[in-house]
C-alpha cells in the first residue's frame, strides 16, 4: 500500500466534483426539454433553455431582467443561510442532548416528529405572529425545513461512535461530554456531512417558502408574482438560476466532504 499525493488526491477529487456537476446539469437540461415535448406542452407556458438563455443574456431588456434575477437571488441566498444556520446549529444541539440524556429523546423525538408532519403553509401564520415578517421569520421556516433530517442523521452519526472507544474513555474515568467531543463527534463526521447536503437544498427550499408567505422578497416571491402576471419567461429564468445554484451549492459540499474526510483519515486516502 502505498499514500497518494495530498495534491493529487485534492486534483482528483476536484475532477470527480466537476464531471459530476457537468453530469448533473446535463441530466436537468434534458429532462428539461424531454418533459415539455413529451407532455406537449404550449411554448407560451413552457420555455425551453433557449428561451430563457434570451431572456437572460440576447433579448434588449435583458440587462434588466438579468439584473433583476441575480438581486432576487442574492436576497434568497441570505434568506436560505439564515435558515441553513438555525436548522443545522439547532440539529447538532438538539442530536447532542439526545445522545448525552436518552430520556430526552425518547420524550422528545415522537413530539419532533410530529410537529415536522405539520405543513408548513399551516404553521406560517403561527410563525409570523410569533417572529413578523422579517429576518426572524426566515430563520424559523428555513431552519424547521433543514431541522428534522439533519436531526436524524446527526444521532445516527453520534451513535455510530465505535463501543470499544467509548469503553476506553469510561474505563479512564471519562464522563458521557469527554465520550461525546473526543469520539461521537469525530465518528459522526460523514453523517454530519450528510445532513449538510441534504440541509443546503432545504434551506434553499426553505427560504422560497418564508419569501412565499412571509417576506415578500426574493426568488419565492417573485415567482409567485410573476405567475400571477403571467410572465412566464421571467418565472423559468427564476426557476433555472435558483436550481442551477442549488446543484452548484451541492456539489460545493461534497467537495469539502471529500476534503474534510480525507484530511481526517475518514476518506479514501490510500490506494493499492
Amino acid at each position: 500500500m502505498r499514500t497518494r499525493a495530498p495534491g493529487l488526491a485534492a486534483f482528483k477529487s476536484l475532477i470527480r466534483a466537476v464531471l459530476g456537476l457537468l453530469v448533473s446539469l446535463s441530466m436537468v437540461l434534458l429532462l428539461w426539454v424531454a418533459l415539455l415535448k413529451l407532455f406537449n406542452i404550449s411554448p407560451y407556458v413552457g420555455k425551453g433553455p433557449l428561451d430563457v438563455f434570451n431572456y437572460l443574456f440576447t433579448a434588449p431588456a435583458s440587462a434588466g431582467n438579468r439584473q433583476a434575477v441575480l438581486q432576487n437571488l442574492g436576497q434568497t441566498m441570505i434568506d436560505a443561510f439564515f435558515g441553513f444556520a438555525a436548522g443545522m446549529v439547532g440539529a447538532v444541539a438538539v442530536a447532542g442532548v439526545f445522545v448525552l440524556f436518552r430520556g430526552v429523546e425518547q420524550a422528545l423525538m415522537p413530539v419532533a416528529m410530529l410537529l415536522r408532519s405539520v405543513p408548513l403553509v399551516a404553521l406560517a401564520p403561527i410563525i409570523i405572529l410569533i417572529f413578523g415578517r422579517q429576518e426572524p421569520a426566515v430563520a424559523a421556516i428555513g431552519g424547521i425545513v433543514v431541522l428534522f433530517p439533519a436531526l436524524v442523521t446527526i444521532v445516527f452519526g453520534l451513535r455510530s461512535a465505535s463501543p470499544a472507544m467509548l469503553e476506553v474513555i469510561d474505563v479512564y474515568g471519562g464522563s458521557r461530554w469527554t465520550a461525546l467531543m473526543k469520539v461521537a463527534l469525530p465518528a459522526s463526521l460523514p453523517a454530519f456531512f450528510t445532513a449538510v447536503k441534504v440541509s443546503v437544498p432545504g434551506a434553499v427550499t426553505g427560504a422560497l417558502l418564508a419569501e412565499w408567505l412571509a417576506t415578500g422578497n426574493g426568488i419565492g416571491y417573485a415567482i409567485i408574482s410573476a405567475v400571477s402576471r403571467a410572465r412566464n419567461n421571467e418565472v423559468w429564468a427564476s426557476v433555472v438560476v435558483i436550481t442551477l445554484v442549488s446543484i452548484i451549492l451541492y456539489s460545493i459540499v461534497a467537495l469539502l466532504e471529500d476534503a474534510m474526510l480525507r484530511r481526517s483519515g475518514q476518506g479514501a486516502a490510500t490506494a493499492a
